[in-house]
């Protein structure tokens, strides 16, 4: 029963393997490069926002939909 199970979870390794290399070649394919979140033009517009206003964290990550634990990273 064990070799079964061995077996089993296996080729579930084999098939979780598959989709993520799968997921990894798709932006590829579709011509984006995979980059650096911090460089995107969004976090770095968050982060001068954030940096040029009195503005709280919190409705800062609220306007760029993220978490305020994300803004408050990027201004550290």
């Amino acid at each position: 029963m064990l070799t079964v199970l061995a077996g089993l979870s296996e080729f579930e390794r084999d098939l979780i393997r598959a989709r993520t290399s799968e997921g990894r070649r798709g932006p590829w394919r579709a011509g984006r490069e995979w980059a650096d979140p911090s460089s995107s033009p969004r976090i770095s517009g968050a982060r001068r926002f954030a940096g040029a206003t009195g503005e709280p964290l919190s409705d800062i990550a609220r306007s760029y939909n993220v978490h305020p634990s994300t803004i408050s990273r990027l201004t550290a």
